[in-house]
């Protein structure tokens, strides 16, 4: 019986190894990488029309697109696959995706499914309202009607702040971002509730961003990061060196400046939004804990 588990936990093992080398020799052979991008999540990963992506995490998978290219050995076409908060997961998981450059949140949950980098952005989630809602925290939104993305966990973070308790509110949700947005720039909704940063992109690009405001509690703070299939050290070792890489240069810093601080394509909209501490803890300690490791940090 011994000898036997032995020789199962051998076969596992080269099996794993065999894995392990899946994406970098697929990416040899093909001399092609699929990057997921986001249609519209902030400064994070949104379009500029056609097949242009931009943003802090493309450019930090772009960087990692150079470095894999040197450990293989040959130049990749890049290629970008718009992905929805609804099919991200799936698409990584089925290989159509090779890393995810999006505003995925690392949690347990998706750490049963996918694998993530370490984290090189950190979310507070608030909500934005009009200007003129009178909306100014949780207590406010009784009788409301509260908008968010399909596929993210936005209102069910809201609906366990106990804050909320008690507090009947309608909720209603956009297919993406952009479409959340837009329910409350149409009256449809009173509040979006989603990442701080992608409130605050959507704003700046909005007609007319005075008329809109980012308000209330934090509801809680959650580590992004660049997700790929689980079970592939290889690749997950080149993305966390790029990552390492960057910030030992300070060329991370410089990108976030470039994107949260700084005027952005097209429209030359600032976000005005500075690196929080709960990022520079992450950069200056790499680790890719997820989003349960900082529920204590909300009160």
């Amino acid at each position: 019986m011994k000898r036997s588990l032995l020789v199962l936990v051998a076969a596992l093992a080269v099996l794993g190894s065999a894995r392990a080398e899946d994406t970098l020799e697929k990416l040899k052979d093909s001399g092609a990488i699929t990057l997921g991008v986001r249609e519209s999540s902030g400064v994070l990963s949104y379009t500029l029309g056609g097949s242009k992506y931009v943003g802090y995490h493309v450019a930090i998978c772009e960087k990692a697109v150079e470095n894999i290219e040197k450990a293989i050995g040959k130049k990749l076409q890049v290629k970008y696959q718009p992905v929805t908060s609804q099919n991200r997961i799936s698409l990584v998981q089925n290989g159509t995706v090779d890393l995810e450059c999006g505003s995925t949140t690392n949690n347990a949950t998706r750490q049963k499914d996918v694998a993530f980098a370490n984290t090189t952005f950190v979310e507070e989630v608030r909500m934005a309202v009009k200007a003129s809602s009178g909306i100014k925290g949780i207590a406010d939104l009784k009788g409301k009607t509260v908008a968010t993305t399909t596929g993210t966990t936005s209102v069910q973070t809201l609906r366990k702040n106990k804050r909320a308790d008690n507090l009947d509110f309608k909720d209603v949700f956009g297919k993406d971002h952009a479409d959340s947005f837009l329910l409350v720039e149409s009256g449809r909704a009173d509040a979006f509730v989603m990442d701080g940063s992608l409130l605050a992109g959507l704003i700046a690009r909005s007609k007319n961003p005075a008329d809109y405001k980012i308000v209330g509690e934090v509801l809680s703070v959650e580590p992004i990061a660049i997700m790929m299939r689980k079970d592939d050290p290889g690749l997950m070792k080149i993305v966390n060196a790029t990552i390492a890489g960057m910030t030992k240069s300070g060329e991370i810093n410089t990108l976030y400046d470039k994107w949260f601080k700084q005027p952005t394509p097209p429209t030359g909209a600032v976000v005005n939004l500075p690196m929080s501490k709960y990022l520079e803890q992450a950069l200056k300690s790499p680790n890719n804990r997820p989003a349960e490791d900082y529920a204590k940090k909300v009160s």
